[in-house]
């Protein structure tokens, strides 16, 4: 069991820039692999990107090259670095957790409820 609990958040310009990220707590021990998505009221949720256990990454194509996850393994927190943001990124951004699964594997399964742990989620608007 893993509590996840994201932060940073917020309004910015479109073009700006903003971190968020996701602190993990309970039993970081294990070898997560973890990641982020989003979603829009009456949008499919959409997959962002995901990173396991030793630093292995995975991105949605079309979000590759704004959006870069990383994680510090010290302090158990997963961010999320997103630039040039534009109006349509605006979303709740939520991070999750699974395990015994590839990056790439969680990242076409981490929008689904039953793929793992999921945070409540960070609110991010861009105008």
């Amino acid at each position: 069991h893993v509590q996840l609990v994201e932060s940073g958040g917020g309004s910015v310009q479109a073009g700006g820039s903003l971190r968020l990220s996701c602190a993990a707590s309970g039993r970081t021990y294990i070898k997560w692999c973890m990641g982020w998505f989003r979603e829009v009221p009456g949008k499919e949720r959409e997959a962002i990107a995901t990173i396991d256990s030793s630093g292995i990454t995975a991105y949605a194509d079309s979000l590759e090259g704004r959006f870069t996850i990383s994680k510090d393994n010290d302090k158990n927190i997963l961010y999320l670095q997103m630039d040039h943001l534009e109006v349509e990124d605006t979303a709740l951004y939520r991070c999750g957790a699974s395990w015994d699964v590839t990056a790439p594997a969680y990242l076409g399964r981490i929008a689904y409820p039953w793929s793992g742990y999921w945070g409540e989620g960070t609110q991010v608007t861009v105008s």
